[in-house]
């Protein structure tokens, strides 16, 4: 992943304007361990704009599309997952 792609991932982690997300959130292994971070970290948000699974959803898919070719294909299957995860999560398979 080059620097640069790597800097606005991080800063997206970091300072998400709606979610205050868990280090590290989307290099992790687990697809259940993301979705559930993400489950708490929207319903724990007093600055989301829409329901907390719109603003964990997005932030998700957000983080997918900007990484895009960057994305390590294996991390990319595990975050698809997770959407996956997070859909049963919220009742919505």
């Amino acid at each position: 992943m080059s620097e640069e792609n790597g800097n606005w991932s991080s800063r997206v982690t970091r300072e998400s304007a709606a979610l205050d997300l868990e280090e590290g959130v989307f290099t992790w292994k687990d697809p259940r361990r993301i979705a559930l971070s993400l489950k708490r970290s929207a319903e724990a948000s007093q600055r989301r704009k829409s329901t907390p699974f719109r603003s964990a959803m997005s932030m998700l898919v957000f983080y997918i599309n900007r990484a895009g070719k960057q994305l390590d294909p294996g991390q990319k299957v595990i975050l698809e997952a997770a959407k996956v995860e997070l859909r049963k999560l919220y009742g919505r398979v």
